[in-house]
């Protein structure tokens, strides 16, 4: 008689940072503008949507990922969303989309992005806010002549 592991928690396969995700007509996600930096001409600066892509496996059980983003003193909470999936065998995957809409970026730094499973830290990392300068427009010359 085989035994078969009732709940096993799953491992993070990977996770990107980016400006939209698109799900094609055949299933498959296409991600859009993968973000490493926020490039700001000043603060507060602020970001319609980012979104946060994230794959689960080697799993079984129901688990609920909540996925934060925090302000260089580490402490406010930009954002935060929950996602509720469930793994029903180790050879079955979850992939899940965290919108953050209407972010205000209030100071340049380093904020973090966390990612918790069932309220345990998974993962962390640096999304910096840089400031940048503004393109200067080109002046056209008259053509007085």
């Amino acid at each position: 008689m085989k035994i078969t592991p009732q709940y096993v928690l799953p491992d993070i396969q990977g996770v990107i940072l980016c400006e939209d995700v698109r799900q094609e007509i055949n299933g498959v996600n296409s991600l859009i503008g993968v973000v490493n930096v926020i490039p700001a001409p000043q603060v507060p600066f602020g970001i319609f949507k980012l979104c946060l892509w994230t794959r689960w496996i080697n799993g079984i059980g129901k688990f609920k990922q909540t996925s934060r983003l925090l302000a260089p003193d580490e402490k406010k909470v930009l954002a935060e969303t929950a996602i509720e999936f469930e793994l029903k065998s180790l050879e079955h995957h979850a992939t899940n989309v965290h919108f953050f809409g209407g972010l205000q970026f209030q100071e340049y730094g380093s904020h973090a992005v966390e990612i918790r499973l069932n309220d345990q830290l998974k993962l962390r990392f640096p999304l910096s806010v840089i400031q940048v300068n503004r393109p200067q427009q080109v002046q056209q010359p008259s053509s007085n002549g």
